[in-house]
C-alpha cells in the first residue's frame, strides 16, 4: 500500500469503532427473547405447530387446539404484524405465578397467556396492558368435573351449586370472584392448576371452571388427570383479557407498540374472533345454557 493509500490512524479508529458497533447491534438484534410457557401449554404449542412457522398459520383448528394456544398465536402474529422483529426462544415450565415476578422486575419481556385485566391491574405499574383479546362477555367457561362424579354432572341450576366444592386461587381474580357468587358450599383456594385439576379428577372436590376447547367430548387428558364438562350448561367470566408487557424490560416500548398495531390488524381482519372459535373456545351460546348470564 503506498503512503497515499495508507488510512490515517484517525480513520483507521474510527473504521474499528464502527465494525465493533455494527457488530455488537447486530447480535442483540438478533438474540432470541427468552419466553416461558406452562408444561401443558408448550406441549400442546409445539403439537399444533407440528414444525409449520406460526406466523403463517391461518386455520387455528386441529389437534391440541385451545384457548392458550391460541393466545399464544395471536400474540406472535400481533408482534410480527407489528413490525417487531426479534425472534423468541419459547420453553416450558411451571411457570404460572413466576412470570408475573419476572415481568415485575424486567427479565420477562411478554406473557403469552393474557391476563385478567383486574390481575393486570394489580401489576400496571410494572407493565402495560394490551387491549382486551378477549372482550368482555365473550369468555364462558365449562364446569369440568370428574367423569364419576354423577352429583356435579346433574348440574342444571345455579342453586344446585350451592351443594358443591369448587377449586381456584384468588391470584385468578376474576376467576375466584366468578366462583364465589355461585355460594357453593366451599371453596377451596389451590394456586396451581395442574393440583387443582388433580383434586378434581380424584373427587376430592367437585368441579372447576375450564375454557371449553375443540375436542367434540371436550374432555381434559392429562398427566393422568381425567375431566369432563357438566352436558349443556356454562358459566360467564365477568371480565376481560388482555396480554402485558414488561415496563421495564429493554424492548418493552416497541413490543407494546407492534403488539398493539399487529391485534388492531388481526382483529380488523377478523383473526382473533376465528382464531377462539376454531381453536373452540368460543363456543355457540344458543347450545349451552349461560346459568349466571
Amino acid at each position: 500500500m503506498t503512503p497515499n493509500n495508507q488510512m490515517s490512524p484517525s480513520r483507521l479508529l474510527n473504521y474499528i469503532c464502527a465494525v465493533i458497533l455494527f457488530t455488537l447491534f447486530s447480535k442483540v438484534y438478533a438474540a432470541q427473547v427468552p419466553i416461558y410457557i406452562r408444561n401443558d401449554v408448550f406441549n400442546d404449542y409445539i403439537e399444533f405447530l407440528n414444525d409449520r412457522n406460526v406466523i403463517n398459520i391461518e386455520d387455528y383448528s386441529g389437534k391440541n387446539a385451545r384457548r392458550d394456544v391460541a393466545d399464544i398465536i395471536i400474540a406472535l402474529q400481533s408482534l410480527h404484524l407489528g413490525g417487531f422483529k426479534h425472534n423468541f426462544d419459547i420453553s416450558s415450565g411451571n411457570v404460572n405465578f413466576r412470570n408475573t415476578k419476572m415481568l415485575q422486575s424486567g427479565e420477562l419481556l411478554i406473557s403469552l397467556d393474557s391476563y385478567w385485566l383486574t390481575d393486570a391491574k394489580a401489576i400496571e405499574q410494572d407493565v402495560y396492558i394490551s387491549s382486551p383479546v378477549i372482550r368482555q362477555g365473550e369468555y364462558v367457561a365449562g364446569v369440568y368435573t370428574s367423569p364419576n362424579n354423577v352429583k356435579t354432572l346433574a348440574t342444571q341450576r345455579l342453586t344446585d351449586f350451592h351443594k358443591l366444592t369448587g377449586v381456584s386461587t384468588p391470584k385468578w381474580r376474576t376467576d375466584w370472584e366468578t366462583m364465589t357468587s355461585l355460594n357453593l358450599a366451599e371453596l377451596i383456594q389451590e394456586d396451581q392448576w395442574i393440583s387443582m385439576a388433580r383434586l378434581v379428577s380424584q373427587g376430592w372436590v367437585d368441579f372447576m371452571l375450564m375454557p371449553f376447547h375443540q375436542d367434540t367430548k371436550q374432555d381434559y387428558k392429562i398427566y393422568k388427570v381425567h375431566l369432563v364438562p357438566v352436558p349443556n350448561i356454562a358459566i360467564m367470566l365477568n371480565g376481560s383479557r388482555h396480554f402485558v408487557v414488561s415496563k421495564h424490560h429493554p424492548l418493552g416500548e416497541s413490543a407494546i407498540k407492534a403488539l398493539e398495531k399487529g391485534m388492531a390488524i388481526l382483529r380488523q381482519q377478523g383473526r382473533i374472533k376465528k382464531a377462539y372459535i376454531q381453536a373452540g373456545f368460543f363456543v355457540d351460546t344458543k347450545e349451552v345454557n349461560i346459568l349466571n348470564k
